[in-house]
């Protein structure tokens, strides 16, 4: 399991760790076709576009949202679907919105790169991660 964080309000993770909204990369894929061992997909970026929603930083409410993703053979995300709600269409939009803008090295399958579904917990939290870890 990968854990990524994003700074909040544009501000760099190393300058405002307290400020994050964390997204843990639980890539549980699933491709399509036969039973033959798949090679999962990773993240490209230390950064992740995923943005704490202002107004609920503010009100320190805090929540998380599980995304389905569609990782092309490209490593783009072209699909991206609310698993789990939050129960708060805020940060279930703000995960949607940001989960767009992810990247990865695609999966891949005897060599070949391929499309699957992986699933993305994202947790809105003012808290670090333990030990300060950006990933």
């Amino acid at each position: 399991m990968i854990h990524r964080t994003v700074g909040h309000r544009g501000v760099g993770l190393r300058t405002r760790l307290p400020a994050i909204a964390a997204a843990t990369f639980g890539l549980l894929a699933a491709a399509c076709g036969g039973d033959r061992e798949v090679e999962q997909p990773t993240p490209l970026f230390n950064e992740v576009p995923i943005v704490y929603p202002l107004a609920m930083w503010d009100q320190d409410i805090e929540g998380e949202t599980l995304l389905r993703v569609r990782v092309t053979d490209n490593g783009a995300v072209d699909s991206v679907e609310v698993v789990q709600s939050s129960g708060f269409e805020t940060f279930d939009s703000a995960a949607i919105a940001g989960a767009r803008d992810l990247r990865f090295q695609p999966a891949r399958r005897d060599g070949k790169r391929i499309e699957v579904w992986a699933r993305v917990p994202v947790q809105f939290s003012k808290r670090p991660r333990p030990g300060g870890e950006l990933f």
